[in-house]
Protein backbone atom coordinates (compact mmCIF):
# COMPACT_ATOMS: atom_id res chain seq x y z
CA UNK A 1 0.00 0.00 0.00
CA UNK A 2 3.00 2.47 0.60
CA UNK A 3 4.29 2.35 -3.18
CA UNK A 4 1.56 4.70 -4.14
CA UNK A 5 2.01 7.31 -7.25
CA UNK A 6 1.11 10.89 -7.55
CA UNK A 7 0.04 11.89 -11.17
CA UNK A 8 0.31 15.54 -11.78
CA UNK A 9 -1.51 17.01 -15.39
CA UNK A 10 -1.18 19.84 -16.78
CA UNK A 11 -4.11 20.96 -18.95
CA UNK A 12 -2.36 23.64 -20.39
CA UNK A 13 -0.06 21.80 -22.13
CA UNK A 14 -0.74 18.35 -22.25
CA UNK A 15 1.73 16.93 -20.31
CA UNK A 16 1.00 14.26 -17.46
CA UNK A 17 4.03 12.98 -15.29
CA UNK A 18 4.13 10.33 -11.99
CA UNK A 19 6.10 10.22 -9.53
CA UNK A 20 6.22 7.58 -6.23
CA UNK A 21 5.28 8.98 -2.96
CA UNK A 22 8.29 9.78 -0.39
CA UNK A 23 8.25 7.18 2.26
CA UNK A 24 9.02 9.82 4.59
CA UNK A 25 5.63 11.73 4.19
CA UNK A 26 3.54 9.05 5.35
CA UNK A 27 4.90 9.37 8.58
CA UNK A 28 4.66 12.93 9.27
CA UNK A 29 1.47 13.64 6.66
CA UNK A 30 -0.14 9.79 6.52
CA UNK A 31 -2.07 10.83 3.23
CA UNK A 32 -5.18 12.37 2.19
CA UNK A 33 -5.70 15.93 3.70
CA UNK A 34 -2.20 15.69 5.43
CA UNK A 35 -0.07 15.04 1.81
CA UNK A 36 -2.47 17.44 0.19
CA UNK A 37 -1.38 20.33 2.50
CA UNK A 38 1.72 19.60 2.58
CA UNK A 39 1.69 19.87 -1.14
CA UNK A 40 -0.42 22.66 -1.74
CA UNK A 41 1.70 24.84 0.26
CA UNK A 42 5.01 23.21 -0.76
CA UNK A 43 4.96 24.03 -4.41
CA UNK A 44 2.06 25.98 -5.02
CA UNK A 45 2.46 30.15 -3.87
CA UNK A 46 -1.68 31.71 -2.94
CA UNK A 47 -2.85 32.79 -6.38
CA UNK A 48 -6.41 33.80 -7.41
CA UNK A 49 -8.19 30.95 -7.03
CA UNK A 50 -9.98 31.41 -10.44
CA UNK A 51 -6.59 31.87 -12.27
CA UNK A 52 -5.23 28.45 -14.39
CA UNK A 53 -1.80 28.56 -11.53
CA UNK A 54 -4.78 27.34 -8.83
CA UNK A 55 -3.90 23.63 -8.38
CA UNK A 56 -6.45 21.37 -7.62
CA UNK A 57 -5.16 18.39 -5.64
CA UNK A 58 -7.40 15.32 -5.11
CA UNK A 59 -5.81 13.02 -2.21
CA UNK A 60 -6.47 9.85 -1.04
CA UNK A 61 -5.77 8.82 2.71
CA UNK A 62 -3.44 6.19 3.33
CA UNK A 63 -6.24 3.46 4.27
CA UNK A 64 -9.06 4.53 2.05
CA UNK A 65 -10.10 1.45 0.10
CA UNK A 66 -9.86 -0.89 3.20
CA UNK A 67 -13.02 -2.20 4.37
CA UNK A 68 -13.91 -0.82 7.41
CA UNK A 69 -14.78 2.44 9.23
CA UNK A 70 -16.21 4.56 6.12
CA UNK A 71 -13.26 4.02 4.39
CA UNK A 72 -14.23 5.62 1.25
CA UNK A 73 -13.44 9.23 1.89
CA UNK A 74 -10.76 11.58 0.22
CA UNK A 75 -10.04 15.83 0.15
CA UNK A 76 -10.17 17.78 -2.92
CA UNK A 77 -7.80 21.08 -1.83
CA UNK A 78 -7.16 24.28 -3.90
CA UNK A 79 -7.21 27.90 -2.72
CA UNK A 80 -10.74 29.09 -2.26
CA UNK A 81 -12.91 31.26 -4.80
CA UNK A 82 -15.10 31.22 -1.82
CA UNK A 83 -13.07 32.90 0.63
CA UNK A 84 -9.57 33.18 -1.49
CA UNK A 85 -7.71 31.38 1.15
CA UNK A 86 -7.20 27.79 1.79
CA UNK A 87 -9.88 25.40 0.36
CA UNK A 88 -10.50 21.87 1.17
CA UNK A 89 -13.40 19.82 0.79
CA UNK A 90 -13.72 16.05 1.85
CA UNK A 91 -15.92 13.42 0.17
CA UNK A 92 -16.87 9.96 0.31
CA UNK A 93 -18.90 7.26 -2.22
CA UNK A 94 -16.33 5.03 -4.16
CA UNK A 95 -14.19 7.47 -6.46
CA UNK A 96 -11.05 7.98 -3.61
CA UNK A 97 -10.78 3.79 -3.40
CA UNK A 98 -10.85 3.29 -7.35
CA UNK A 99 -8.50 5.90 -7.61
CA UNK A 100 -5.88 3.81 -5.25
CA UNK A 101 -7.05 0.72 -7.19
CA UNK A 102 -5.62 2.81 -10.44
CA UNK A 103 -2.39 3.20 -8.59
CA UNK A 104 -2.71 6.61 -7.66
CA UNK A 105 -3.05 8.14 -4.29
CA UNK A 106 -2.88 11.74 -5.00
CA UNK A 107 -3.64 13.23 -8.48
CA UNK A 108 -2.84 17.62 -9.11
CA UNK A 109 -4.41 19.48 -12.11
CA UNK A 110 -2.65 22.76 -13.42
CA UNK A 111 -3.40 24.93 -15.87
CA UNK A 112 -6.40 25.52 -18.17
CA UNK A 113 -7.42 23.98 -21.29
CA UNK A 114 -8.46 25.84 -24.05
CA UNK A 115 -11.49 23.98 -24.40
CA UNK A 116 -13.91 21.69 -22.21
CA UNK A 117 -12.07 18.47 -21.11
CA UNK A 118 -12.32 15.04 -19.00
CA UNK A 119 -9.53 12.83 -17.60
CA UNK A 120 -9.92 9.54 -17.66
CA UNK A 121 -7.68 7.16 -15.55
CA UNK A 122 -6.98 3.46 -16.22
CA UNK A 123 -4.28 2.40 -14.33
CA UNK A 124 -1.09 3.42 -16.50
CA UNK A 125 -3.04 5.20 -18.94
CA UNK A 126 -4.10 8.74 -18.37
CA UNK A 127 -5.93 10.68 -20.84
CA UNK A 128 -7.19 13.85 -21.61
CA UNK A 129 -9.86 13.46 -23.62
CA UNK A 130 -12.80 16.39 -25.37
CA UNK A 131 -15.43 17.22 -23.23
CA UNK A 132 -17.32 18.93 -24.81
CA UNK A 133 -20.20 17.04 -25.55
CA UNK A 134 -20.67 17.45 -21.98
CA UNK A 135 -20.71 20.98 -21.54
CA UNK A 136 -23.81 21.49 -19.71
CA UNK A 137 -24.94 18.48 -18.37
CA UNK A 138 -25.67 18.36 -14.94
CA UNK A 139 -23.60 15.96 -12.64
CA UNK A 140 -25.75 12.92 -13.27
CA UNK A 141 -26.16 12.96 -17.05
CA UNK A 142 -22.54 13.51 -17.21
CA UNK A 143 -21.73 10.79 -14.95
CA UNK A 144 -23.64 8.46 -16.98
CA UNK A 145 -22.52 9.72 -20.42
CA UNK A 146 -19.53 9.06 -19.73
CA UNK A 147 -19.98 5.43 -18.09
CA UNK A 148 -21.80 4.62 -21.77
CA UNK A 149 -19.05 6.56 -23.79
CA UNK A 150 -16.18 4.66 -21.36
CA UNK A 151 -18.77 1.29 -21.71
CA UNK A 152 -18.10 0.51 -17.89
CA UNK A 153 -20.96 0.87 -15.91
CA UNK A 154 -18.78 0.82 -12.85
CA UNK A 155 -16.80 3.76 -13.65
CA UNK A 156 -16.29 6.11 -11.28
CA UNK A 157 -16.69 9.94 -11.84
CA UNK A 158 -16.29 12.99 -10.35
CA UNK A 159 -18.05 15.69 -12.04
CA UNK A 160 -19.24 19.39 -12.47
CA UNK A 161 -22.96 20.83 -13.38
CA UNK A 162 -23.94 24.36 -14.65
CA UNK A 163 -22.93 26.52 -11.13
CA UNK A 164 -19.13 24.83 -11.79
CA UNK A 165 -18.82 25.44 -15.28
CA UNK A 166 -20.43 29.30 -14.42
CA UNK A 167 -17.96 29.93 -11.82
CA UNK A 168 -20.39 29.87 -8.97
CA UNK A 169 -17.97 30.55 -5.87
CA UNK A 170 -20.38 27.48 -3.88
CA UNK A 171 -20.01 25.39 -7.07
CA UNK A 172 -19.40 21.76 -5.49
CA UNK A 173 -17.69 18.52 -7.62
CA UNK A 174 -20.29 15.55 -7.22
CA UNK A 175 -19.56 11.89 -7.47
CA UNK A 176 -22.48 8.84 -7.52
CA UNK A 177 -26.02 10.83 -6.85
CA UNK A 178 -25.20 13.39 -4.26
CA UNK A 179 -21.38 12.66 -2.66
CA UNK A 180 -20.28 15.98 -2.75
CA UNK A 181 -16.60 18.11 -2.08
CA UNK A 182 -19.12 20.64 -0.97
CA UNK A 183 -17.45 23.46 -0.09
CA UNK A 184 -15.41 26.44 -0.91
CA UNK A 185 -15.79 26.21 -4.20
CA UNK A 186 -13.72 23.56 -5.33
CA UNK A 187 -16.42 23.01 -8.41
CA UNK A 188 -15.61 26.69 -9.20
CA UNK A 189 -11.66 25.53 -9.52
CA UNK A 190 -12.34 22.50 -11.80
CA UNK A 191 -14.74 24.78 -13.78
CA UNK A 192 -12.06 27.56 -14.45
CA UNK A 193 -9.52 24.85 -15.65
CA UNK A 194 -12.34 23.69 -17.99
CA UNK A 195 -12.54 20.43 -16.84
CA UNK A 196 -16.18 18.76 -16.26
CA UNK A 197 -15.10 15.04 -14.59
CA UNK A 198 -12.26 13.03 -14.08
CA UNK A 199 -13.43 9.26 -14.61
CA UNK A 200 -11.14 6.29 -12.75
CA UNK A 201 -11.85 2.40 -13.08
CA UNK A 202 -8.69 0.21 -11.51
CA UNK A 203 -7.62 -2.84 -11.46
CA UNK A 204 -4.99 -3.25 -8.86
CA UNK A 205 -5.20 -4.65 -5.53
CA UNK A 206 -4.04 -2.95 -2.49
CA UNK A 207 -1.50 -4.99 -1.07
CA UNK A 208 -1.66 -5.51 3.11
CA UNK A 209 0.59 -6.75 5.58
CA UNK A 210 -1.06 -9.15 7.92
CA UNK A 211 -4.56 -9.60 5.82
CA UNK A 212 -6.31 -12.69 8.24
CA UNK A 213 -5.69 -10.12 11.25
CA UNK A 214 -6.76 -7.15 9.44
CA UNK A 215 -9.98 -8.79 8.39
CA UNK A 216 -10.52 -10.10 11.87
CA UNK A 217 -10.22 -6.87 13.50
CA UNK A 218 -12.28 -4.98 11.18
CA UNK A 219 -15.35 -7.98 11.88
CA UNK A 220 -14.82 -7.14 15.36
CA UNK A 221 -15.18 -3.35 15.20
CA UNK A 222 -18.23 -4.13 12.63
CA UNK A 223 -19.78 -6.16 15.55
CA UNK A 224 -18.89 -3.31 18.22
CA UNK A 225 -20.06 -0.63 16.10
CA UNK A 226 -23.75 -2.14 15.56
CA UNK A 227 -24.38 -2.63 19.11
CA UNK A 228 -23.67 1.06 19.78
CA UNK A 229 -27.38 3.05 19.64
CA UNK A 230 -25.72 5.65 17.78
CA UNK A 231 -24.83 3.31 14.64
CA UNK A 232 -28.28 1.58 14.72
CA UNK A 233 -30.42 4.98 14.33
CA UNK A 234 -27.92 6.61 11.33
CA UNK A 235 -28.26 3.38 9.44
CA UNK A 236 -32.38 3.85 10.26
CA UNK A 237 -32.95 7.54 10.10
CA UNK A 238 -29.52 9.16 8.67
CA UNK A 239 -28.17 12.35 9.78
CA UNK A 240 -31.41 13.99 9.85
CA UNK A 241 -31.91 12.38 12.89
CA UNK A 242 -30.43 15.59 14.44
CA UNK A 243 -32.93 17.33 13.68
CA UNK A 244 -35.18 16.80 17.00
CA UNK A 245 -32.02 17.25 19.33
CA UNK A 246 -31.19 21.19 17.32
CA UNK A 247 -35.05 22.37 17.31
CA UNK A 248 -35.48 20.86 20.99
CA UNK A 249 -32.17 21.74 21.94
CA UNK A 250 -32.47 25.10 20.63
CA UNK A 251 -30.02 25.37 18.54
CA UNK A 252 -31.52 25.84 14.46
CA UNK A 253 -31.38 28.48 12.99
CA UNK A 254 -34.65 30.26 11.59
CA UNK A 255 -35.20 33.23 9.07
CA UNK A 256 -31.22 33.82 8.97
CA UNK A 257 -31.04 33.50 12.31
CA UNK A 258 -33.58 36.02 13.12
CA UNK A 259 -36.32 33.87 14.74
CA UNK A 260 -35.74 30.74 17.85
CA UNK A 261 -36.45 27.23 17.09
CA UNK A 262 -39.44 26.20 15.38
CA UNK A 263 -40.88 24.31 17.92
CA UNK A 264 -43.63 21.60 17.59
CA UNK A 265 -43.79 23.26 13.84
CA UNK A 266 -40.35 21.51 13.74
CA UNK A 267 -41.67 18.11 13.82
CA UNK A 268 -43.17 18.39 10.09
CA UNK A 269 -39.33 17.66 9.26
CA UNK A 270 -37.93 15.39 11.91
CA UNK A 271 -35.98 11.99 10.24
CA UNK A 272 -39.65 10.58 10.19
CA UNK A 273 -40.89 12.57 7.65
CA UNK A 274 -38.39 10.73 5.22
CA UNK A 275 -39.97 7.68 5.78
CA UNK A 276 -42.71 7.76 3.02
CA UNK A 277 -40.29 8.80 0.22
CA UNK A 278 -37.53 6.50 1.35
CA UNK A 279 -36.50 2.99 -0.81
CA UNK A 280 -33.90 2.13 1.83
CA UNK A 281 -30.63 2.98 3.19
CA UNK A 282 -27.16 3.24 0.73
CA UNK A 283 -23.64 3.85 1.96
CA UNK A 284 -20.38 5.16 0.65
CA UNK A 285 -17.30 2.11 0.30
CA UNK A 286 -16.15 0.39 3.01
CA UNK A 287 -19.10 1.16 5.45
CA UNK A 288 -21.57 -0.48 7.69
CA UNK A 289 -23.47 1.67 8.71
CA UNK A 290 -25.53 2.92 6.10
CA UNK A 291 -26.80 6.24 6.96
CA UNK A 292 -27.92 7.74 3.58
CA UNK A 293 -31.57 7.68 2.50
CA UNK A 294 -32.57 6.06 -1.38
CA UNK A 295 -35.57 7.98 -1.92
CA UNK A 296 -37.85 9.11 -4.46
CA UNK A 297 -40.62 11.33 -5.18
CA UNK A 298 -43.42 11.47 -7.50
CA UNK A 299 -42.03 12.60 -11.00
CA UNK A 300 -38.68 12.94 -9.74
CA UNK A 301 -35.71 10.75 -10.30
CA UNK A 302 -34.40 8.63 -7.56
CA UNK A 303 -31.69 9.90 -5.61
CA UNK A 304 -29.77 9.91 -2.35
CA UNK A 305 -30.03 11.30 0.60
CA UNK A 306 -31.12 14.22 1.75
CA UNK A 307 -28.76 14.82 4.67
CA UNK A 308 -29.41 17.52 7.94
CA UNK A 309 -27.62 20.22 6.51
CA UNK A 310 -31.08 20.39 3.86
CA UNK A 311 -33.50 19.90 6.09
CA UNK A 312 -31.56 22.34 9.05
CA UNK A 313 -30.54 25.25 6.17
CA UNK A 314 -33.37 24.99 4.11
CA UNK A 315 -36.17 23.53 6.44
CA UNK A 316 -35.86 25.21 9.32
CA UNK A 317 -33.53 28.35 8.40
CA UNK A 318 -36.14 29.07 5.40
CA UNK A 319 -39.25 27.48 7.23
CA UNK A 320 -40.05 25.35 4.12
CA UNK A 321 -41.81 22.87 6.23
CA UNK A 322 -42.23 20.40 3.46
CA UNK A 323 -40.25 16.98 3.05
CA UNK A 324 -40.71 16.92 -0.18
CA UNK A 325 -40.17 20.34 -1.44
CA UNK A 326 -36.51 19.62 0.89
CA UNK A 327 -35.78 16.55 -1.01
CA UNK A 328 -36.77 18.37 -4.79
CA UNK A 329 -34.20 21.06 -3.45
CA UNK A 330 -30.99 18.67 -2.42
CA UNK A 331 -31.65 16.72 -5.56
CA UNK A 332 -31.54 20.02 -7.55
CA UNK A 333 -28.45 21.43 -5.79
CA UNK A 334 -26.69 17.83 -6.84
CA UNK A 335 -27.62 17.55 -9.66
CA UNK A 336 -26.27 21.33 -10.63
CA UNK A 337 -23.77 20.87 -8.13
CA UNK A 338 -23.87 23.36 -5.63
CA UNK A 339 -23.05 23.26 -2.09
CA UNK A 340 -25.77 22.73 0.12
CA UNK A 341 -24.52 25.29 2.97
CA UNK A 342 -23.61 28.02 1.19
CA UNK A 343 -26.33 28.26 -1.33
CA UNK A 344 -29.03 28.22 1.24
CA UNK A 345 -27.04 31.02 3.64
CA UNK A 346 -26.89 32.60 0.46
CA UNK A 347 -30.86 32.37 -0.08
CA UNK A 348 -31.66 32.98 3.80
CA UNK A 349 -29.56 36.60 2.77
CA UNK A 350 -31.69 37.25 0.22
CA UNK A 351 -35.19 36.57 1.82
CA UNK A 352 -34.38 38.37 5.02
CA UNK A 353 -33.00 41.67 2.22
CA UNK A 354 -36.39 41.75 0.97
CA UNK A 355 -37.82 41.41 3.93
CA UNK A 356 -36.38 44.95 5.02
CA UNK A 357 -36.69 46.46 1.84
CA UNK A 358 -33.46 46.45 1.24
CA UNK A 359 -33.69 44.90 -2.10
CA UNK A 360 -36.74 45.73 -4.54
CA UNK A 361 -39.00 42.51 -6.39
CA UNK A 362 -37.76 44.14 -9.31
CA UNK A 363 -34.21 42.85 -8.64
CA UNK A 364 -35.64 39.43 -7.00
CA UNK A 365 -38.06 38.33 -9.86
CA UNK A 366 -41.08 37.13 -7.29
CA UNK A 367 -41.65 37.82 -3.91
CA UNK A 368 -39.59 36.06 -1.72
CA UNK A 369 -41.50 34.79 1.48
CA UNK A 370 -40.74 32.98 4.35
CA UNK A 371 -41.64 29.63 4.24
CA UNK A 372 -41.93 29.53 -0.12
CA UNK A 373 -40.47 25.98 -1.22
CA UNK A 374 -40.80 27.30 -5.04
CA UNK A 375 -38.85 30.51 -4.73
CA UNK A 376 -36.19 28.69 -2.91
CA UNK A 377 -36.14 26.62 -6.38
CA UNK A 378 -36.20 29.36 -8.35
CA UNK A 379 -33.19 31.06 -6.24
CA UNK A 380 -31.51 27.69 -6.87
CA UNK A 381 -31.67 27.70 -10.55
CA UNK A 382 -31.00 31.41 -11.10
CA UNK A 383 -28.16 30.74 -8.83
CA UNK A 384 -26.62 27.92 -11.27
CA UNK A 385 -27.07 29.50 -14.57
CA UNK A 386 -26.22 32.93 -13.01
CA UNK A 387 -29.39 34.32 -13.99
CA UNK A 388 -31.10 37.74 -12.62
CA UNK A 389 -30.56 38.01 -8.70
CA UNK A 390 -29.23 34.90 -8.74
CA UNK A 391 -25.64 35.80 -10.43
CA UNK A 392 -25.24 38.12 -7.32
CA UNK A 393 -26.27 35.29 -4.54
CA UNK A 394 -23.54 33.12 -6.67
CA UNK A 395 -20.55 34.99 -5.84
CA UNK A 396 -21.19 34.49 -1.88
CA UNK A 397 -19.19 36.60 0.02
CA UNK A 398 -18.25 38.77 -2.63
CA UNK A 399 -21.65 40.12 -3.61
CA UNK A 400 -21.77 42.76 -1.10
CA UNK A 401 -19.78 44.61 -3.72
CA UNK A 402 -22.96 44.67 -5.70
CA UNK A 403 -25.78 45.40 -3.09
CA UNK A 404 -26.04 48.26 -1.17
CA UNK A 405 -24.42 48.82 1.76
CA UNK A 406 -27.35 48.56 3.94
CA UNK A 407 -27.06 45.02 2.88
CA UNK A 408 -23.58 43.77 4.74
CA UNK A 409 -24.88 43.24 8.60
CA UNK A 410 -27.65 40.48 7.31
CA UNK A 411 -24.82 37.99 5.41
CA UNK A 412 -24.14 35.31 7.82
CA UNK A 413 -20.22 34.75 7.30
CA UNK A 414 -16.95 33.98 9.70
CA UNK A 415 -13.71 35.99 9.02
CA UNK A 416 -15.63 38.85 7.06
CA UNK A 417 -14.96 36.16 3.97
CA UNK A 418 -16.73 32.31 3.94
CA UNK A 419 -20.43 32.45 4.40
CA UNK A 420 -22.17 29.83 5.85
CA UNK A 421 -21.77 29.43 9.64
CA UNK A 422 -23.59 26.32 11.38
CA UNK A 423 -26.59 26.20 13.60
CA UNK A 424 -26.06 26.42 17.39
CA UNK A 425 -22.65 29.11 17.30
CA UNK A 426 -24.79 31.39 19.82
CA UNK A 427 -25.85 28.27 21.79
CA UNK A 428 -23.59 25.67 21.80
CA UNK A 429 -20.28 27.44 22.98
CA UNK A 430 -18.30 24.63 21.46
CA UNK A 431 -19.33 24.52 18.32
CA UNK A 432 -19.23 28.74 18.17
CA UNK A 433 -15.52 28.41 19.32
CA UNK A 434 -15.20 25.70 16.54
CA UNK A 435 -16.28 27.82 13.85
CA UNK A 436 -13.97 31.17 14.54
CA UNK A 437 -10.72 28.90 14.99
CA UNK A 438 -10.94 26.26 12.41
CA UNK A 439 -8.28 26.18 9.87
CA UNK A 440 -10.81 27.18 7.56
CA UNK A 441 -13.48 29.08 9.29
CA UNK A 442 -16.70 28.60 9.71
CA UNK A 443 -15.50 24.65 8.79
CA UNK A 444 -18.75 22.35 10.03
CA UNK A 445 -16.41 19.53 10.50
CA UNK A 446 -12.95 20.63 10.88
CA UNK A 447 -13.20 20.52 14.61
CA UNK A 448 -16.92 19.95 15.84
CA UNK A 449 -16.94 18.21 19.26
CA UNK A 450 -20.59 16.86 18.30
CA UNK A 451 -20.49 15.15 21.83
CA UNK A 452 -20.98 18.04 23.50
CA UNK A 453 -24.80 18.11 23.31
CA UNK A 454 -24.91 14.50 25.10
CA UNK A 455 -24.92 15.80 28.45
CA UNK A 456 -22.48 13.35 29.14
CA UNK A 457 -21.14 13.14 32.47
CA UNK A 458 -18.20 14.88 34.05
CA UNK A 459 -15.87 12.08 34.58
CA UNK A 460 -16.41 10.51 31.19
CA UNK A 461 -15.67 14.23 29.15
CA UNK A 462 -12.42 14.54 31.44
CA UNK A 463 -11.14 11.09 30.77
CA UNK A 464 -11.92 11.08 26.92
CA UNK A 465 -10.16 14.86 26.82
CA UNK A 466 -7.84 14.74 29.43
CA UNK A 467 -9.13 17.60 31.50
CA UNK A 468 -12.24 19.49 33.62
CA UNK A 469 -14.46 19.17 30.57
CA UNK A 470 -18.33 20.79 31.60
CA UNK A 471 -20.97 18.65 30.11
CA UNK A 472 -23.92 21.52 29.85
CA UNK A 473 -23.11 22.53 26.18
CA UNK A 474 -24.04 26.81 27.24
CA UNK A 475 -21.22 26.79 29.60
CA UNK A 476 -17.44 27.32 27.87
CA UNK A 477 -15.76 25.71 30.50
CA UNK A 478 -13.17 23.40 28.99
CA UNK A 479 -14.66 24.10 25.50
CA UNK A 480 -11.41 25.58 24.14
CA UNK A 481 -9.57 21.78 25.66
CA UNK A 482 -12.64 19.99 23.11
CA UNK A 483 -12.58 22.04 20.33
CA UNK A 484 -8.45 21.71 20.12
CA UNK A 485 -8.59 17.46 20.87
CA UNK A 486 -11.33 17.05 18.34
CA UNK A 487 -9.24 19.43 15.53
CA UNK A 488 -6.10 16.94 16.23
CA UNK A 489 -8.24 13.86 15.67
CA UNK A 490 -10.06 14.53 12.87
CA UNK A 491 -6.83 15.86 10.84
CA UNK A 492 -5.64 12.33 11.45
CA UNK A 493 -9.45 10.54 10.42
CA UNK A 494 -9.18 12.90 6.99
CA UNK A 495 -5.58 11.83 6.34
CA UNK A 496 -6.38 8.46 7.02
CA UNK A 497 -9.50 8.24 4.81
CA UNK A 498 -11.77 7.39 7.42
CA UNK A 499 -15.67 9.02 7.74
CA UNK A 500 -15.98 11.20 10.32
CA UNK A 501 -19.12 9.93 11.40
CA UNK A 502 -17.27 6.59 12.94
CA UNK A 503 -14.69 8.46 15.19
CA UNK A 504 -15.71 10.88 18.32
CA UNK A 505 -18.38 12.96 16.38
CA UNK A 506 -21.29 10.66 17.32
CA UNK A 507 -20.10 9.12 20.26
CA UNK A 508 -17.23 8.73 23.23
CA UNK A 509 -17.22 5.04 22.27
CA UNK A 510 -16.69 5.43 18.94
CA UNK A 511 -13.46 4.42 17.30
CA UNK A 512 -9.99 6.85 17.74
CA UNK A 513 -6.37 6.52 18.09
CA UNK A 514 -5.74 3.43 19.40
CA UNK A 515 -8.39 1.81 16.62
CA UNK A 516 -6.33 3.62 14.42
CA UNK A 517 -3.17 2.52 15.04
CA UNK A 518 -3.84 -0.71 15.34
CA UNK A 519 -5.47 -0.70 11.79
CA UNK A 520 -1.97 1.13 10.43
CA UNK A 521 -0.10 -1.53 11.84
CA UNK A 522 -2.36 -4.92 10.46
CA UNK A 523 -2.36 -3.19 7.12
CA UNK A 524 1.19 -1.19 6.42
CA UNK A 525 3.36 -3.27 8.91
CA UNK A 526 4.55 -0.35 10.53
CA UNK A 527 4.48 0.09 14.87
CA UNK A 528 2.99 3.51 15.12
CA UNK A 529 2.37 4.84 18.52
CA UNK A 530 -0.86 6.93 19.65
CA UNK A 531 1.58 9.59 20.41
CA UNK A 532 3.02 9.58 16.93
CA UNK A 533 -0.47 9.90 15.41
CA UNK A 534 -1.16 12.62 17.44
CA UNK A 535 1.53 14.35 16.66
CA UNK A 536 0.95 13.71 13.04
CA UNK A 537 -2.61 15.33 13.61
CA UNK A 538 -0.54 18.72 15.27
CA UNK A 539 1.30 18.46 12.38
CA UNK A 540 -0.90 18.51 9.52
CA UNK A 541 -2.50 21.35 11.77
CA UNK A 542 0.20 23.86 12.78
CA UNK A 543 2.84 23.54 10.58
CA UNK A 544 3.46 27.18 9.42
CA UNK A 545 4.34 27.43 5.22
CA UNK A 546 7.51 27.61 6.05
CA UNK A 547 7.77 24.38 7.86
CA UNK A 548 6.04 22.46 5.39
CA UNK A 549 8.39 23.52 2.78
CA UNK A 550 11.12 23.14 4.69
CA UNK A 551 10.03 19.27 5.33
CA UNK A 552 9.22 18.52 1.24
Amino acid sequence: MLRRQIATVDLSTGEVSKAPLPPEWRRRYLGGRGINMLLLYSRYPPVDPLSPHNPLIFGCGLLTGLPGFGSGRMNITAYSPASGNLGDSNVGGHFGPELRFAGYDHLIVTGRSPHPTYLLIRDDAVEIRDASHLWGLNTLETQQALRREVGDERLRVLAIGPAGERGVRMASIITGPKDAAGRFGMGAVMGSKNLKAVAVKGSRDLTVAHPRELLSHIRQQYEGLWKRKWIQTLGRLGTPRLMAPANEGGWLLTRNDQGGPLGERGRAIYAESLEPYSLGMASCFGCTVHCRHRHLVKGGPRGEGPEYSVFAWMGANLEVLNTEFIIRASDLLNAYGMDVMDTMVMIAFAFELYQRGIIPRSLAGMPLEWGDGEAVLALIHQMAHREGLGDILAEGSYSLKRLPPEAEPYLMRVRNALVGPAPGGRVVKSFGMGHAVATIGGHLHRNRPGVDVLRLPPQVLQELYGGPVSSDYRSYEGKARMVWWHELLYAVCDSLGFCRFQTVFNSPHAPQYPEYRELIRLALGWDMSVEELREAGERIYVESDADIAAAS
